[in-house]
């Protein structure tokens, strides 16, 4: 069989789910490729996923007798990868530029945010898989796309079994500052990070949450440069004071606009602020209230 494949939202992050369908195709023998509307003629499926929900849709002709879609972006919530495809080793060759592994430990999440879709798509908390089935061959980097793996003592023994091996690891979803004990923060502080530990602070009532998780962190040896700050913006003046409050932590905020999931409005001001807060040249030099 002929297989295409179309990361809709481009290919600026591995697809898991694609790179999973790729291998599990040619294990079976099957040709597979990046679905090129131009070159890649007739195919018998094409498999199309879509992550974001703002991400514009695939406006081209698909010349194929099947055509397959999957994603959040799609809002096909229920519709999941069979255990065979699912429990494969992903087929990296597909994403050369990259050049570490991703998975999740654990799938769910014990929170109810109401602007989380994690909740209605994964349910609840549960162990997953095991970082050594993570992790290639190739490469010592894997990063992690848990929800809350901190919620997990599955999820915890897990960070604590890479202590002293030779793994460098992300969860580039964020990690629950409400969950960080100082037991936490010694694990966190002894295994190797590629680059950040990642928090996450969306709303006032989380300041003291993370100021508390810093210090812990910060007593283990984890210097508040290396923590990193998910910081969602839905007022304006309350999201820029949480930033003026990390700031003081000595923390890297990182401003997100706030994306309804059925319009994906984005209100202006909104990316306004996030552009002076992510952009840290400006961010250093000039006041929110000078910005323009």
């Amino acid at each position: 069989m002929k297989i295409g494949l179309i990361d809709v939202d481009g290919h600026n992050f591995p697809n898991l789910a694609l790179m999973k369908i790729s291998a599990w195709h040619k294990q079976k023998g099957d040709h597979v490729e990046w679905y090129e509307p131009l070159l890649s003629g007739h195919c018998d499926k094409v498999y199309m996923s879509k992550v974001f929900t703002f991400t514009p849709d695939y406006e081209y002709f698909i010349d194929a007798d099947e055509i397959i879609k999957g994603g959040t972006g799609y809002k096909l919530y229920d519709k999941v990868l069979p255990d065979d495809v699912d429990t494969i080793f992903p087929d990296y060759s597909i994403y050369p530029q990259y050049d570490f592994a991703i998975g999740f430990l654990t799938r769910g999440c014990i929170r109810k945010c109401k602007w989380c879709v994690v909740p209605k798509k994964e349910g609840d908390l549960r162990p997953y898989c095991d970082w050594r089935s993570i992790k290639r061959p190739d490469t010592n980097k894997i990063v992690f796309m848990d929800n809350n793996v901190l919620a997990s003592d599955y999820g915890v023994d897990q960070i604590r079994s890479m202590i002293g091996e030779d793994v460098k690891i992300d969860f580039n979803q964020g990690l629950d500052a409400r969950l960080i004990t100082d037991d936490v923060a010694e694990v966190l502080s002894k295994v190797k990070w590629i680059r950040f530990i990642r928090l996450a602070c969306d709303t006032a009532a989380m300041i003291p949450v993370v100021t508390e998780a810093v210090k812990r962190l910060n007593e283990h040896g984890v210097k508040p440069y290396r923590i990193f700050v998910y910081t969602l913006i839905q007022d304006v003046e309350e999201a820029h004071q949480r930033i003026l409050a990390l700031d003081k932590l000595g923390v890297e905020p990182f401003a997100q606009p706030y994306r309804d999931f059925e319009t994906n409005y984005v209100d202006p001001e909104h990316k306004r602020l996030a552009r002076w807060c992510n952009h840290k040249g400006i961010h250093k030099t000039i006041k929110f209230e000078d910005y323009k």
